[in-house]
């Protein structure tokens, strides 16, 4: 055994007997239920029948668990932007969480964020990013109309009761996506810690969403941002996160605005400035479908009814379709025109260029001649009429003025334009009328070279005006750094459709420098016209590429005098540096107008070659396939490296991305460039025959992935449908046809003719006039308040009695009392009205509640706004300010509209009775005259004691009193009382709270009518006490009893002493017999009072005496205890020593016989 170790005999497997043939059986495969049924039948019979029963329901349960209602499927071809509420507490980073989404989304840094900030954020998607603050009047109104929303939480602090409040309040009003984001993780130090509360704040946030829901880290902030790779990843769950429809935003239009406009007239304001005014509302429509004319609720503000609707070109469209897997930079928009971003907007009657605010932290370096053109517009203070005759206009600057009367005779001004060999540039003359004859008898030829220039310059115009409405954007955006010096361009895209197209797009690019990315976007933005002009070329849709060879050789001569620009020969791009080297600027007319020269305007041309090798007949045909194949790997689309080839990626994305079904609808939207795939290849297999292998190849793999994707829908549909077609497929399937049948009815229709037919479809920029708002709305505008404007349907404008099923708020601390204001968020408004709490007893009655339960449901009556069944409500007692305490009361649904449920309360009427025969009493004091008792004949009344009985008829006299029976005879001291039931009214009060009409700083400030116990309190009133209710002693009379009379009879039956006994009562003693008084002498009463004091001398000692005695046994007790003790001691030890020698005795004496047996 030293030093070895026995080796462990290995387990040989048996190839014959009993469980080699069932590890063969096993191999095989397993049997089936069939086989297993046959073998052992008992295994499978029915054991119970109640564990079947329950074994069957909760099967079927939760199968039906897996069904839920179609909704209609009302999402437009182009959608809204999606609306992203950035909701938490002060100071948790909500305005640094948009300015990082928005800058990963647009490379734009924004200042301050005011009102709506809508983004384009991918090719198919918009982004509305909209700032909650802590007023619940916000938080309420948000919540309505949000997709998702981004819950911040201070993770060193933990959660706040208004991400509480919050979460409630969007439970109520329909559930939208809810992400939560924790920041504020760099201060915690130790790394267990800061597991532990990630772990403890996650569970928690579980159990309020629901279990999995999304939570986002944010570690920490670096140059007062968050780290870019955690924004990234934030954007890209928003990029391809899905939205369920919510069934109030889908069946009711509402605008979130994000521009106001006064329409009132400037002279009315002036005179009259408490005048209401006319004003206009911009916003994107949601929800559905939006008809002129109809009514609104402005949340904040009241109920109004549109006078105009106009839809407009979308100021932040989606890009043009087209296959490409990220955004390029002028597709990369923004729009916030509360918060000064925009640019130029065209309106129904005006054209808006936002100027560069002081919020958005931009420092001109010098004022232009537009910005003081446009400022002069904007400060005008008078009406256009009385201005009319003293206006004067120049044309150019430096030239003369003109006022009204020449402009009389300049309307007869025609022009002509010439081109001037000697400047290079093209000039329009001014031909007067007496010169039309000479003009018109010029040649047909030289008027189609007229035209061809006229053509041409206008172009020119164009090119201006754009550069011009470009900058003034450019204006309004975040600052810029300006960079002459050119680079490749490299972007990295800010949206894709799925994670692996960013992760591709990380591994190709590297991550650049923020300078980098605004010197990229400003090169862009210079080469902006470039690729306009270039796109343009491509499609072939302009006139002035008509006879481009003929035009070309005509141009020559003209670039042989102009020097050639050589960063344009190499680069074939031109930058603004290449105007300063040359020496040339553009010369601006009035601060608006610029001069256009062709010199300048060539370097646009980018098929520009070197003049000393032009050949006016060597022109390339790009519609031969050769030359198209000769530049096609050139471009990004081109033949590169298989890991970098564009086509390849692209491919790979649509094979995992490309197709998908709707699961609520069934409907399978497949991928359009599988669809152009399959086209071009069924038109491509007669003219290419070339490559027979590699489209056999591309079929082959096509064919299979759909071969996957119908085998997984097919297990899928077997899993939820069962093979069978139930009643929810027949809807769904049914909704899908006439969904189909709709977008098929007005696709080939204009948006005009489409308008009047079906209104205002979601996703368009609409316009909406209301009239006779309060000059408040205007004059104390804020733009970080939301604006929404609500549809209402026919009969939501009405106002009438509304049944509710309502339960306080496990949170709230307060039971909530009868008669008490209340302030609900119903639908799309917010108000005040007064509530009547009810129970419904078993018999159908509705009995008024004090107040409300503490732990169930009762039912409340309000005198509010019409509203379909089924819409939840949340009550709140006060709006103003922030409290400490949860702020929401009560939740509920409404369960009726305008039907009328009588409300009784209990009203007890008290009697007396004056008279009694029997069983018989006549009772006064109930009721007042004849005819109210002869409503009340035959009802029920009972005593105090239990005693119960029935009103007969009413008596003559006294007036009001009635003759009663009774099951037994009552007493004079009984009280009586018949128990009514009194109807109630509801009381009609409806206040809509206006808090946008409030000022400035004073919106979350809003308070409507107050509760008795305020009023009582703000007064300084005291409640009276009731003087019954009052705790005061108590005076009883003493109360006789009659003699117990017993019969004789009685007597004599009853045992001895049982029997009452005679005894005569003493008399008074006659005076004779009575004993007369001693008067004593003075001698006497001296002789008195001395023994009087002896024996109280006697007394004393003699207590005194038995004091001591008592004191002295006391000790005597003690020391005789103590004796006692010490006896017993002395006892103890005696014992203890005669035990242990006679033990010892005992041992000695059972050895000694223990050594004689032995001996023996």
């Amino acid at each position: 055994m030293d030093g070895k170790v026995k080796k462990q005999r290995k387990h040989q497997q048996k190839h014959s007997g009993p469980k080699a043939e069932k590890k063969k059986l096993r191999k095989q495969g397993p049997s089936t239920e069939e086989d297993e049924r046959r073998r052992n039948p008992k295994a499978f019979g029915v054991q119970s029948a109640v564990r079947m029963a329950k074994t069957f329901h909760r099967a079927q349960d939760i199968k039906t668990k897996k069904h839920h209602i179609p909704l209609v499927d009302r999402t437009p071809l182009e959608p809204p932007p999606v609306v992203i509420v950035v909701m938490g507490p002060p100071k948790v980073g909500k305005t640094t969480l948009i300015r990082c989404l928005i800058k990963n989304f647009t490379r734009q840094k924004l200042g301050d964020i005011c009102g709506p900030v809508t983004i384009v954020s991918g090719k198919k998607r918009r982004l509305t990013f909209m700032e909650c603050t802590n007023d619940i009047n916000t938080m309420i109104d948000l919540a309505k109309v949000a997709d998702l929303v981004l819950m911040l939480i201070d993770a060193s602090f933990g959660f706040e009761m208004e991400t509480f409040e919050f979460l409630n309040i969007c439970q109520v009003h329909g559930f939208p996506r809810i992400m939560g984001v924790l920041t504020h993780l760099d201060a915690f130090k130790n790394n267990k810690t800061l597991r532990k509360t990630k772990k403890n704040l996650k569970h928690r946030f579980w159990t309020e969403v629901y279990q999995g829901a999304k939570l986002f880290y944010l570690s920490g902030m670096v140059y007062g941002e968050y780290q870019t790779q955690e924004v990234k990843n934030l954007g890209r769950f928003i990029s391809v996160m899905k939205f369920r429809p919510l069934v109030w935003q889908t069946s009711h239009p509402y605008v979130l605005v994000d521009r106001m406009e006064d329409l009132t007239d400037p002279e009315k304001v002036r005179t009259e400035p408490k005048c209401d005014r006319t004003i206009s509302l911009y916003g994107y429509l949601r929800g559905t479908y939006l008809k002129n004319k109809s009514h609104i609720h402005i949340a904040g503000v009241g109920d109004y009814q549109v006078s105009d609707v106009n839809f407009l070109p979308d100021p932040c469209s989606l890009p043009d379709a087209q296959k490409k897997r990220a955004l390029n930079e002028k597709e990369r928009l923004l729009y916030a025109p509360m918060a000064g971003v925009g640019g130029v907007v065209y309106d129904k009657d005006a054209v808006y260029v936002d100027l560069p605010a002081s919020h958005v932290k931009q420092q001109q370096e010098e004022v232009r001649p537009t910005t003081e053109l446009v400022q002069s517009l904007l400060d005008t203070h008078a009406t256009l009429d009385a201005k009319m005759a003293a206006s004067k206009v120049s044309l150019f600057s430096g030239s003369a003025t003109l006022n009204s009367e020449d402009l009389v005779e300049q309307e007869r001004l025609q022009e002509e334009t010439v081109w001037d060999e000697q400047n290079g540039r093209s000039r329009r003359r001014v031909v007067f009328n007496d010169n039309q004859d000479q003009a018109s008898s010029s040649s047909d030829e030289e008027e189609d070279e007229e035209q061809d220039e006229e053509e041409k310059e206008k172009d020119e115009e164009d090119d201006d005006i754009n550069k011009f409405l470009r900058q003034t954007r450019e204006g309004s955006g975040p600052p810029q750094k300006k960079q002459k010096v050119e680079q490749a361009p490299s972007e990295l895209p800010a949206f894709a459709d799925s994670e692996d197209e960013l992760e591709k797009s990380e591994e190709d690019s590297e991550e650049e420098d923020s300078d980098d990315e605004e010197d990229s976007e400003e090169e862009d933005e210079e080469q902006g016209s470039e690729e306009e002009e270039g796109s343009e070329e491509e499609q072939g849709a302009l006139r002035w590429k008509e006879d481009l060879q003929q035009k070309a050789s005509e141009a020559f001569l003209r670039q042989q005098e102009a020097a050639p620009n050589l960063r344009k020969l190499v680069y074939g791009t031109v930058v603004e540096a290449a105007a300063a080297q040359d020496g040339e600027v553009d010369e601006e007319l009035g601060g608006l107008f610029r001069v256009s020269r062709p010199q300048n305007n060539k370097r646009v041309q980018a098929d520009a070659v070197d003049c000393s090798r032009f050949h006016p007949n060597a022109t390339q045909d790009w519609d031969s396939q050769e030359v198209l194949d000769s530049i096609r790997d050139c471009f990004v689309t081109g033949k590169w490296e298989q890991s970098e080839d564009a086509a390849t990626l692209l491919k790979e994305d649509e094979e995992l991305y490309g197709d998908f079904e709707d699961l609520e609808t069934g409907e399978v939207h497949k991928n359009q460039s599988v669809e152009e795939e399959e086209q071009v290849e069924s038109n491509s297999e007669a003219d290419d025959e070339e490559q027979p292998l590699v489209q056999t190849d591309e079929e082959e793999q096509r064919n299979k992935r759909l071969e996957k994707k119908r085998r997984l829908k097919e297990r899928f549909d077997s899993e939820y449908d069962d093979g069978e077609a139930t009643y929810l497929d027949d809807l769904k399937e049914e909704m899908q046809k006439q969904a189909e049948l709709n977008r098929a009815e007005f696709e080939a229709m204009d948006d005009e003719t489409r308008v009047q037919y079906e209104g205002f479809r979601p996703g368009m920029y609409v316009r909406l006039e209301i009239p006779s708002l309060p000059c408040e709305f205007v004059t104390n505008f804020d733009p970080h308040y939301p604006i929404i404007l609500g549809g209402l349907s026919s009969s939501e404008g009405n106002v009438g009695y509304l049944q509710m099923r309502l339960k306080k708020h496990r949170w709230y601390d307060r039971i909530l009392k009868t008669r008490d204001p209340l302030i609900l968020s119903l639908g799309w408004r917010r108000f005040q009205t007064i509530p009547l709490y009810h129970i419904e007893d078993h018999n159908g009655r509705h009995r008024l509640l004090k107040y409300t339960p503490q732990h169930m449901h009762c039912g409340a009556s309000i005198w509010g706004p019409v509203t379909p069944q089924g819409t939840g409500f949340i009550a709140l007692q006060s709006v103003a300010g922030t409290k400490a305490n949860f702020r929401i009361a009560a939740t509920g649904v409404i369960l009726d509209v305008d039907k009328s449920v009588t409300i009784v309360k209990k009203l007890k009427l008290l009697g007396y009775p004056y008279k009694i025969f029997k069983n018989t009493c006549f009772i006064k004091g109930m009721f007042n005259t004849v005819l109210e008792v002869a409503k009340f004949e035959g009802a029920s009344i009972r005593t105090v004691s239990g005693v119960r009985g029935q009103i007969k008829k009413a008596l003559s006299t006294p007036p009001g009193a009635f003759r009663a029976t009774f099951e037994d005879r009552l007493l004079m001291s009984d009280i009586v009382f018949l128990r009514s039931w009194y109807p109630v009214t509801v009381p009609q009060l409806y206040n809509a709270i206006t808090n946008l009409l409030l000022p400035v700083g004073q919106k979350d400030s809003w308070a409507g009518m107050r509760t008795l116990g305020q009023l009582k309190h703000d007064l300084g009133i005291r409640n009276k006490p009731n003087t019954d209710s009052l705790y005061k002693p108590v005076s009883r009379a003493p109360r006789r009893f009659n003699k117990l009379h017993i019969p004789k009879e009685l007597q004599k039956a009853l045992p001895f002493k049982s029997k009452p006994k005679q005894q005569q009562p003493k008399g008074k003693t006659p005076r004779d017999l009575q004993r007369p008084g001693v008067i004593r002498e003075p001698h006497e009463r001296k002789v008195m009072a001395l023994l009087q004091a002896l024996g109280t001398v006697h007394n004393y000692k003699t207590k005194k005496a038995q004091t001591m005695k008592h004191a002295k046994h006391k000790e005597f007790l003690q020391q005789k205890n103590q004796q006692e003790e010490a006896k017993s001691k002395r006892q103890r030890e005696l014992r203890k020593k005669l035990y242990k020698a006679m033990g010892q005795s005992e041992k000695k004496s059972a050895r000694s016989s223990l050594k004689g047996n032995t001996e023996d």
